[in-house]
């Protein structure tokens, strides 16, 4: 393994940074779901805030996928109001501001949000009007950050062309691009096809989940069968690679410059990797793969862009060129306009790294 360097927390803190794999409903502060519980009347496992912090990551770490998604029921069910969307949405861009992120994508799903009374088309225009509010007052403190939403339909459930519409009809408001969520292990992406080839007519880019819980038959079915533009997680790519050699579904990706969203801490929770220093984000970077560093779900993970960083200069050897290296491969397959893109990276995170 490379020798270990040191960047310390407040310089990487202070790096600019662009988040593409990160769901709203599981970066909930802790005392926000706290005071919304007891607003809504919903019983928590705990509500001491540091407590209810340490009981997420406790609770998602048992290395099952299943096991880490349950524990979205309490965020959740305080998200079901006006005012628990505005309130998470905007404290959303804030957190990201405060670590440093100048470009993320948030993701989240509709359908799961309306148990409350809100219409579909409610949940998303509540969500965009608590984010524009977030990345005004983020500007007006001077750490401005983009965020566009990307909107996930179940790979469990059928409403998935349904959330396609929704993600057309707010194409203009923020909302850029569709994902597949949830389970993956006897949910294929193919399942949801209607939805894929109606986004592809509107042009409208949209990402997977496949390789973390099930292996190279999700990722080529999610590029080769959906469509996909970039994969969401991805780490079992490494199935197709022996001794440095890339077979044909290994080789399409990292020839093709499909972004891999990849979570490390994310991964150990649910048995996709076993160690930051093993996880295959390094490898995979080595090798020239277009791999992206994310978070996925802040509280869940008990993570933030600065401790995902942290961990891989610590534990994985990790240099300052290559931070700099994946939030340019975020922002280089970014749902943003190419000329968006390229501001970004010129302007904002070329200079930020220029230490």
């Amino acid at each position: 393994m490379t020798a270990p360097h040191t960047i310390d927390t407040d310089t990487l803190r202070r790096l600019p940074k662009a988040v593409l794999h990160d769901h709203l409903d599981g970066g909930l502060r802790p005392a926000t779901v706290v005071d919304l519980a007891a607003t809504v009347g919903h019983t928590l496992p705990t509500t001491d805030p540091g407590e209810l912090a340490a009981w997420y990551y406790d609770a998602a770490g048992s290395g099952d996928l299943v096991r880490y998604i349950a524990t979205f029921e309490h965020t959740l069910a305080v998200m079901q109001t006006r005012e628990g969307l505005l309130r998470t949405a905007e404290e959303y861009v804030l957190d990201l501001a405060a670590d440093g992120v100048v470009y993320g994508e948030v993701r989240y799903a509709p359908e799961l949000m309306v148990r409350g009374g809100l219409a579909l088309s409610e949940v998303v225009g509540t969500v965009q009007e608590g984010l524009a509010a977030g990345m005004a007052k983020a500007a007006a403190a001077g750490t401005p950050v983009q965020v566009r939403t990307l909107l996930c339909g179940m790979r469990m459930f059928d409403r998935s062309r349904e959330i396609a519409d929704l993600v057309v009809a707010f194409r203009d408001a923020g909302v850029v691009g569709f994902d597949i969520a949830g389970a993956e292990d006897g949910f294929p992406p193919a399942d949801h096809l209607a939805a894929f080839e109606h986004l592809r007519r509107e042009n409208i880019p949209f990402t997977i989940h496949a390789g973390e819980a099930h292996g190279l038959p999700s990722i080529h079915q999610a590029l080769q069968v959906c469509g996909a533009q970039r994969i969401g997680h991805g780490v079992r790519i490494t199935d197709d690679i022996v001794d440095g050699k890339l077979g044909r579904r290994a080789g399409w990706v990292r020839d093709r410059r499909i972004a891999l969203e990849m979570c490390p801490t994310s991964n150990l929770q649910t048995g996709a990797a076993t160690s930051i220093a093993e996880h295959p984000i390094t490898a995979l970077k080595d090798l020239g793969f277009r791999v992206t560093l994310n978070t996925d779900n802040r509280l869940v993970s008990g993570t933030t862009m600065t401790r995902e960083m942290s961990l891989l200069v610590e534990q994985a050897g990790w240099t300052l060129e290559d931070l700099r290296k994946v939030t340019v491969n975020a922002l280089k397959s970014a749902f943003l306009p190419f000329d968006e893109r390229n501001a970004l990276i010129r302007d904002v995170v070329l200079p930020g790294y220029a230490l």
